[in-house]
């Protein structure tokens, strides 16, 4: 792996467009300190009547849309090479002056809320734009604290995010991987070499070599991480208590709109109803593969041990428009701008986060990092991510600051939407069965396997790491290894064999840090799934109106935006029918395989 100073340029993405250079940069840090104390003295303690009500949220909205850019440029920088000096003081620096502004301006919150509800009422009527804004306000005062401990809880802003900077820090900095050896022959390895390369390895010897060297080096730092995650969830649990949650469950849905029923679905009917179709999946992997047995390590490994092609950058960007064409001009030439304008961070790097991300912030474009290997499964990753920077393009263009993001439930929706029109496109693109099955392959493989079982199983392993915190217990190595290892034997059964540091894979998300994540990208792909078809079968009727939920941003719940798309999540029947569609992808490799074989 090279330093990030070794990085051709045009592999890197281009923070020039949020600040062109230091210089300014800090002066936009020192320009938002002034601007909060002008806020502080202009409104605190004098938000009386509608009028006040309406400019104050001005003022503040004017003020967060000039924190944003602050923000997200501190985080980037440091996200490409988190042993950076200067990127680790920088992003410090910043979480401190955050965390100062968002105590002083506490008071916008806590005012606002002390008045009457008829003058907020009112005050959404005056100024409409801010309707959705006041409502949310509305539905947090059951749960509001007292002005001073609402201040108090915000200056603490940094020490909370404490143990996911650390988390990432002994991840990314001070984890060092050793090569690992087969037959005599040495071989790289870093968090993100495995995650990128070795877990889809042919050889299953080198892969089985890279999963036991790298599950080695993590178990060295098991302690240190379950001690930082537990520090993580008291934080989570103190926070709900404090505010008079029922259970820290209900604490970490309420910004999400969505209630446990929902949220204990989708764990509850995939563990069940999915597990028998993926462990077919697992079985057939097994035979093309000719191994002696179905162990961890090679669940993900492509179905065609000699067929996989490989893309170049240059080359995805022709996939992506052509296969994201159906959304229309204006989302081409969004993603004509994310190659032209360098919106994408493609280097692999030390130091550099692993997995891939989309940053959306307010007022320019977004910015998605990934690691680029070459394979061509990379091409669902970017198209997963271009998703998210699609939908927060135009959700940005038509909804203000306080509008335009959705709740977590439906965020990975859009993103998982491209994966299934990207792969629609590759299918109908040849009538090769090899290349018909290798696509397929993918989609359950890398679509519906990282999305519906990967992060599922985070989820099932993670509902109950929140029961025993829910109950005033903490968690440490031992304990969250168990619980990791029984949700995997559940869902693989006898099929797949659970080897020795498996169950320490809850150690590699960094997701458990945001809440009751992991289970919204089956949520989002279950309404995503729901969409295409109706893509397939309404043509443009049915996109005209996914563009119009995207537009929609966060002005409606995911109950609401899912209705928009023609899909009703109230009730469990889009779950099973895509967990039915999953089984008919499965059936249709089973039959190329046999028709390849033949």
């Amino acid at each position: 792996m090279i330093n990030r100073t070794e990085v051709k340029i045009e592999e890197t993405w281009d923070l020039t467009h949020l600040f062109q250079s230091d210089e300014e940069f800090e002066n936009a840090l020192d320009n938002v300190k002034k601007e909060t104390s002008k806020l502080v003295e202009a409104f605190k303690g004098k938000i009386t009547d509608v009028d006040s009500i309406v400019n104050v949220i001005e003022a503040y909205q004017n003020l967060y849309e000039k924190i944003i850019p602050i923000s997200t440029f501190a985080n980037l920088s440091l996200s490409v090479d988190q042993t950076n000096d200067t990127a680790q003081l920088r992003a410090a620096k910043v979480g401190q002056v955050m965390a100062s502004i968002s105590a002083e301006t506490s008071f916008v919150t806590s005012e606002l809320l002390e008045l009457d509800e008829t003058l907020l009422v009112e005050a959404s009527k005056q100024a409409p734009q801010f309707t959705v804004m006041i409502q949310e306000l509305l539905r947090k005062k059951p749960y509001q604290l007292h002005p001073e401990a609402e201040k108090a809880l915000a200056a603490y802003g940094t020490t909370f995010d404490g143990p996911y900077e650390l988390y990432n820090t002994t991840k990314l900095v001070d984890m060092k991987f050793d090569d690992f050896e087969v037959n005599g022959e040495k071989f790289p390895l870093s968090y993100n070499l495995f995650e990128g390369d070795w877990e889809l390895e042919h050889d299953t010897e080198k892969r089985r070599a890279a999963f036991k060297a790298f599950s080695e080096k993590l178990k060295e730092y098991q302690h240190t991480t379950a001690k930082t995650y537990n520090m993580h969830l008291q934080i989570e649990k103190t926070n709900s208590d404090l505010r008079g949650f029922k259970s820290i469950f209900d604490s970490l849905l309420f910004s999400q709109e969505v209630d446990r029923d929902l949220y204990n679905r989708q764990i509850d009917i995939i563990m069940k109803e999915l597990a028998p179709h993926m462990r077919r999946y697992a079985k057939l992997v097994q035979k093309l593969h000719g191994l002696d047995k179905m162990t961890f390590a090679d669940l993900k490994i492509p179905l065609d041990p000699s067929y996989e092609p490989t893309i170049s950058v240059d080359g995805s960007r022709q996939y992506m428009k052509d296969g994201l064409s159906i959304m229309g001009e204006d989302y081409v030439n969004m993603l004509d701008r994310s190659f032209d304008e360098r919106w994408i961070d493609f280097a692999q790097n030390k130091g550099k986060s692993t997995g891939a991300f989309c940053s959306s912030p307010y007022g320019t474009h977004p910015y998605i990092l990934i690691s680029w290997t070459s394979r061509m499964n990379e091409v669902f990753v970017l198209a997963h991510e271009l998703g998210h920077a699609g939908h927060f393009y135009l959700s940005h263009q038509n909804q203000n600051i306080f509008n335009s993001r959705p709740s977590l439930y439906f965020i990975e929706a859009p993103s998982t939407m491209n994966e299934m029109l990207m792969a629609n496109h590759l299918l109908n693109s040849s009538t090769d069965p090899r290349f018909k099955r290798w696509v397929i392959s993918t989609i359950i493989a890398r679509t519906y396997y990282h999305n519906f079982v990967t992060h599922l199983l985070e989820a099932a392993y993670q509902r109950k790491v929140y029961e025993i915190i829910d109950q005033g217990g903490n968690v440490n190595a031992s304990i969250l290894s168990k619980l990791k290892k029984d949700v995997l034997e559940e869902f693989w059964g006898g099929e797949v064999d659970i080897t020795d540091g498996a169950e320490l894979t809850w150690m590699r998300q960094p997701h458990y840090y945001m809440g009751l994540y992991p289970y919204t990208y089956s949520a989002g792909l279950t309404i995503a799934t729901q969409v295409y078809q109706r893509i397939q079968n309404e043509g443009n009727k049915a996109v005209d109106d996914w563009i119009k939920v995207l537009k929609a941003g966060g002005t409606k719940n995911p109950v609401e935006l899912a209705k928009m798309a023609g899909v009703d999540i109230t009730t469990d029947q889009p779950l099973k029918e895509t967990i039915t569609f999953i089984g008919s992808l499965i059936d249709q490799l089973e039959e190329l395989t046999a028709e390849i074989e033949a």
